[in-house]
């Protein structure tokens, strides 16, 4: 039987040990980040701003990639949760910058609410690191 390590990833956010979850977890060559939202030491950021929120996550979500040893090139699959689909433009011109040639996999949804209510975004990325195109 073939054994495989798991690795976890930490965004020091305080919800983490709290509720029992890792931001980011890599078993063997994939990578799974958390659903993930605009918060700084327990606080929402850019409150009333998706686009703003929107690059704060994927600041958080890269970091936790950089950190299991992955890159933005070995995503494959991303799902965005928004509170107003209305917001879809300002998120995707967002996304666009980090994964516009890599060409992921996506799902867009607009959602009744998030675990904040200041929260308008919620991201969450899979990965396969080592993929050859």
């Amino acid at each position: 039987m073939k054994v495989v390590q798991r690795t976890r990833v930490s965004s020091g956010s305080p919800f983490e040990a709290k509720i029992g979850y890792s931001r980011a977890v890599r078993v063997g060559d994939q990578v799974f980040v958390s659903g993930t939202t605009a918060m700084q030491d327990g606080e929402p950021v850019a409150v009333g701003d998706a686009g703003a929120q929107t690059r704060h996550i994927l600041h958080i979500i890269l970091r936790a990639l950089e950190e299991a040893r992955a890159t933005p090139s070995d995503v494959v699959r991303y799902r965005i949760y928004l509170t107003n689909i209305d917001d879809w433009p300002a998120v995707l011109e967002e996304m666009s910058q980090v994964f516009g040639s890599v060409l992921p996999t996506a799902t867009l949804v607009e959602v009744k609410g998030l675990i904040n209510p200041k929260s308008l975004v919620e991201i969450e990325v899979d990965a396969i690191v080592g993929i050859n195109d």
